[in-house]
């Protein structure tokens, strides 16, 4: 227990808010919550006391929050949502034929009873006094009893009965996997207030954004089942199930029909967890002292697989570590649950009856969440490609060191690459700033929030330089972990490491559907010299690199900045010359240069060489 309570102790110490923008604020939440599970019908009861601190500058009269359970009926916004859009999830509907025609229908609408989830409030007080408090859908709106003045904190209690839903996203019971309990979402959560508002979103599809704070949570359930989720063990010498410390027996008392796991979670933005009473339970020790935890089926044919993922995990751990940012917990679990594979605090909740491969695969990108979004917590309603696509940058680096591919591509951005042309060519684009709600098709927001946002990282390494990229990410988290960073600090971030404007880049590659298009026009020999002209054919301006092969094997480039960026990157091709020529200006729609070279022949020219810039038609990017 001293042991425990000292690491505790020291993860309070060690969290810090360091964002840099002048006048920053966020709001901070302490949550104590004991809930009782009961296994077999699957509902619970709790108790919430919250404290919450107002930061901001404006008096509050009301306050969210959110009720996500409430998604998962028959009628619901969830429910409507998937019975009118084009291309429901796959796992949210089932698709049979009636009638000789394909019906899709989905589970939402058919569950019973016993079978949805709700999560009911009673008893709702503010400082001891009731507040007037009204559900709508998966929101609840609370008109306070009293004003909560700027700079200062007021107390919550409530009682809360909620069901767990049948596994139809991400949270709920008996998976596809047998997992008894995913318990995302579960709890009623107070709804983000910043520098735009409120964000009391409804729970339709889409992702989450949380207040930071500290949450003290016991969960009482059959003590036959494991718990593994967000925050630090604090009685494991009483729980056992392979928390204990080495030599310690557990013996319950033989009437012990339920354990209550108390688990403390500080400077987090949510809480989850998951039971089960078929997990097996391993530990290793990661980098920095990080228990890396993996809860797990007891399932013969993927038993061996969990096992190797497990030293795989702490490699990972330690380039998360040094490519982005040490993490500051001393506990992450990997467990086997949900519906795919969902980010967490300090945990993850993935489907695991999966080869090897696809087991790190998923573990890479969700532990890297770990990073961008559960430490640099953007709002993933607003900015889903900021989570998910610097998720996906980071991972894929990842993957390409612990997970060498047989067959190595020019670059470990290549599937990006192609998601995100092939959505720009489809008709179907929408910005990367439409609400994550809003889009028009799944695969829409998929491509868009995974591949176009992991291809605006790997291209602004080619637009400032792969090493002030580097810096920028290291930065990025330095600056802003713990806190709720926007676009603009991600720009702001690597317009201060590398000097160039990069306002075009944030408005046009993410506030507009532009693309980039460029095409070598026309390549004539005047006298000694070969002159080449390229046109501009898409919106979206860019800085190129240029570069000319000569028959006799030698090769030069050319730089052509963008008069936008009001810079100049680096050299990217070592031991090859490279020339700098002036500025192309976007108003102009094309661009003439000679070469340097006198009376030698051009084998071929080609425009950005390492395939780093995400120009929709590559056909006419060489000239041979």
């Amino acid at each position: 227990m001293k042991k425990i309570v000292l690491i505790t102790l020291i993860s309070y110490v060690g969290f810090s808010q360091n964002n840099p923008n002048s006048g920053y604020w966020q709001q901070h939440v302490d949550y104590k919550m004991a809930v009782e599970m009961n296994v077999e019908s699957y509902k619970y009861k709790g108790t919430q006391e919250l404290i919450y601190s107002n930061n901001s500058v404006d008096t509050l009269r009301k306050v969210y929050f959110h009720l996500y359970n409430n998604a998962f009926q028959p009628g619901s916004a969830m429910d409507a949502r998937l019975q009118t859009i084009s291309d429901p999830d796959k796992r949210m509907v089932r698709t049979f034929k009636k009638a000789n025609e394909q019906v899709t229908e989905s589970r939402i609408s058919t569950l019973k009873p016993d079978e949805i989830g709700y999560l009911n409030i009673d008893n709702f007080k503010q400082n001891g006094k009731n507040c007037k408090t009204k559900v709508v859908g998966t929101v609840l709106e609370v008109v306070l009893s009293e004003v909560i003045l700027p700079k200062s904190s007021t107390k919550f209690t409530l009682d809360f009965e909620g069901q767990v839903p049948l596994q139809i996203r991400r949270s709920g019971r008996n998976s596809s996997e047998n997992v008894a309990l995913s318990m995302a979402q579960w709890y009623p959560k107070i709804a983000e207030y910043d520098f735009e508002g409120w964000h009391a979103d409804p729970y339709i599809a889409r992702e989450f954004h949380g207040v930071w704070g500290n949450f003290d949570i016991k969960i009482t359930l059959d003590k036959n089942y494991t718990v593994g989720g967000t925050g630090y063990l604090q009685n494991k010498n009483e729980i056992g199930h392979g928390y204990e410390d080495q030599g310690v027996v557990v013996n319950y008392p033989k009437k012990t029909k339920n354990l209550t796991w108390h688990f403390i979670a500080p400077n987090v933005h949510d809480f989850t967890w998951a039971a089960d009473n078929e997990y097996i339970h391993d530990k290793i020790i990661g980098e920095n002292d990080t228990e890396l935890h993996f809860l797990y089926k007891n399932k013969a044919e993927n038993i061996e697989n969990w096992k190797k993922l497990q030293p795989k995990t702490a490699e990972l751990l330690a380039f998360y570590n040094k490519n982005v940012g040490t993490y500051p917990y001393k506990q992450y679990s990997v467990i086997q649950g949900g519906d795919g594979g969902m980010e967490y605090g300090m945990c993850t909740l993935i489907t695991g009856n999966r080869s090897y491969g696809s087991l790190i695969g998923v573990t890479a990108h969700e532990f890297a969440h770990s990073w961008f979004q559960f430490l640099l917590a953007s709002n993933e309603s607003k900015h889903e490609w900021m989570d998910e696509g610097f998720t996906s940058y980071i991972s894929d680096l990842a993957m390409e060191q612990i997970m060498p591919p047989k067959e190595k591509e020019v670059h470990p951005f290549v599937d990006a690459y192609k998601g995100y042309i092939y959505l720009a060519k489809s008709g179907k684009e929408q910005p990367l700033s439409t609400h994550a709600d809003r889009f028009d098709y799944n695969m829409a927001y998929s491509i868009g929030a995974y591949n176009k946002g992991e291809v605006f990282l790997a291209q602004l390494g080619y637009i400032i330089g792969q090493e002030n990229l580097d810096k920028t990410i290291k930065k990025y988290f330095k600056d802003f972990v713990f806190t709720h960073p926007t676009p603009n600090d991600i720009k702001r971030t690597a317009e201060r490491v590398s000097g160039a404007n990069l306002d075009w880049y944030l408005v046009d590659f993410t506030q507009t559907t532009n693309t980039i298009d460029y095409g070598i026009k026309n390549v004539t020999v005047d006298g000694k010299c070969a002159k080449v002209t390229m046109e501009r054919l898409g919106r979206m301006p860019m800085p190129l690199d240029v570069m000319v092969t000569y028959e006799d094997g030698s090769k030069e480039s050319y730089y052509i900045p963008n008069t936008l960026m009001r810079f100049e990157k680096e050299n990217p091709f070592q031991g090859i010359q490279r020339t700098t020529l002036e500025a192309w200006d976007w108003a102009m729609p094309t661009f003439t240069f000679e070469t340097n070279k006198n009376n030698s022949k051009i084998k071929s020219i080609v425009i950005d060489p390492l395939g780093l810039m995400a120009d929709i038609n590559k056909e006419n990017n060489i000239f041979e």
